[in-house]
């Protein structure tokens, strides 16, 4: 196949991944040899070649596939006319600087880990869990005079910290172009030092990383325990400090409970704003699926999506925000493939084995003892007759509950209740579903409890 053909190609995927996915993804692979049922490409970076052989490896294979080439995998090395060719190409802004340092003089034309288009302030889904985080980030972004310095943004898997990381580079190109931001992971600071080392290049890694306005560091529980790259980082750090250059670190954990990270760079992570992202709750993960809805109906027009699908998906896929949209894009690609509305029964077929994965294993008894222990009541007041609020308004909490965190029956629920039956249960679960909009507490209550169940 020749570099004509893959560009005809290249068009065809564009088509598939839309406009922001192959300027960052595939417009920088370069098809090098198809060779015993693999094809190879030449890409600037491995971050680059990981992820597109996670995201769209099947795609491309698919693509050559129908081109008549015999192709069973994929294949990525990183090349330095690849290189060149994405750093002159993936400047959002012609007139921007680009988003990163030359670090030619480190035998690599890497500049920093690649932004994803699709992370902006724009597609950042705002909620009660993430509204300090984003707050701090939009300030960051503004490029003013550093207010609080580091940033330091922390919380679990697919909560949003690299998206407001990335969306906090986009802006400051935007707003800021005469400032030289880099980005990186952990890992990839971790790799600069080791190869500077090995290159006995360390004054030139030293100016690089000391030459920057904005330095974000992905990730950096990574280096805990690697004391030389610790020991590198906690200079740069102070160096960048003194110059009153803009710091943001993102971890998956507060500062003091990373381990094995130094002392001395725990306090100076600890020294600027901490923010921390909260789990979502189920108002936002809503607020997600419905953003994402509305960016596919220009991809799917025709596909019809049954009322009661995106609140069930909120429910029910709770932890991570990047399952919950990787299920609702299986989802609809399905249901475009086989030309049927998106109904419940679908999405419980198309998506069962991440719903199964997803599936809370929280008991009724466990519901009624945690309700119980908040409300500083006895269990046995709780499930018996006394009718009395100091017991009604707890029991009708653990009602509601057990609708939405087990895959209980309202008659199960009842029995398990003193054996009530199911309508008091439904009355129970409607009743607090009105209280949850109008009274702040029980609001607060729930999403206390559902936290500490779902921990």
């Amino acid at each position: 196949m020749t570099q004509e053909q893959w560009g005809s190609l290249q068009e065809d995927l564009l088509n598939t991944v839309g406009q922001n996915n192959y300027k960052a993804w595939i417009e920088p692979l370069q098809l090098a040899e198809l060779s015993d049922g693999v094809a190879t490409f030449t890409v600037p970076t491995n971050f680059i070649g990981n992820y597109v052989s996670q995201n769209f490896g099947d795609l491309i294979i698919h693509q050559l596939s129908q081109a008549g080439e015999d192709v069973q995998r994929v294949h990525f090395r990183v090349g330095s006319a690849a290189n060149r060719n994405h750093a002159s190409s993936s400047k959002p802004n012609a007139g921007a600087r680009a988003v990163a340092a030359d670090a030619s003089s480190l035998k690599t034309d890497l500049p920093g880990a690649p932004l994803d288009a699709r992370f902006t302030f724009d597609t950042f889904v705002v909620g009660k869990p993430n509204e300090l985080a984003n707050a701090a980030a939009r300030r960051v972004a503004e490029g003013g005079p550093v207010t609080f310095n580091p940033l330091f943004l922390y919380g679990g898997v697919g909560l949003g910290k690299t998206h407001l990381m990335h969306a906090i580079a986009w802006e400051l190109q935007t707003q800021r172009p005469d400032l030289n931001v880099l980005y990186l992971s952990a890992e990839q600071f971790m790799y600069r030092f080791v190869q500077a080392l090995r290159d006995r290049k360390m004054m030139d890694f030293k100016e690089l990383f000391r030459s920057v306005d904005v330095l974000m560091v992905d990730d950096v529980q990574f280096i805990a325990g690697k004391d030389s790259t610790q020991e590198e980082f906690f200079h740069t750090f102070n160096a960048l400090v003194d110059q009153n250059k803009q710091i943001i670190i993102s971890a998956d954990r507060a500062p003091g409970e990373i381990k094995d990270m130094e002392d001395r760079i725990r306090s100076r992570l600890q020294c600027g704003l901490v923010v921390d992202l909260h789990p979502t709750d189920y108002e936002l993960r809503l607020g997600i699926l419905q953003s994402k809805v509305d960016q596919y109906k220009a991809q799917y027009p025709d596909l019809q999506l049954a009322p009661g699908v995106l609140e069930f998906l909120a429910h029910r896929i709770s932890t991570n925000v990047r399952v919950l949209e990787g299920a609702l894009t299986r989802l609809f690609a399905f249901a475009s493939l086989v030309g049927r509305e998106i109904t419940m029964e679908l999405t419980q077929d198309c998506l069962s084995d991440v719903l199964r994965a997803s599936e809370r294993k929280i008991s009724v008894e466990e519901i009624q003892r945690r309700v119980a222990d908040h409300y500083n009541i006895r269990l046995s007041d709780m499930i018996g007759p006394k009718r009395v609020r100091t017991f009604a308004r707890p029991r009708q909490v653990a009602m509601f509950l057990c609708k939405q965190l087990t895959s209980r029956s309202l008659p199960e629920i009842g029995r398990r209740f003193g054996g009530r039956d199911h309508t008091t249960v439904m009355h129970g679960v409607k009743r607090i579903e009105e209280l949850r909009s109008s009274d702040g507490q029980i609001a607060e209550d729930l999403e206390m409890l559902r936290r500490a169940l779902e921990a």
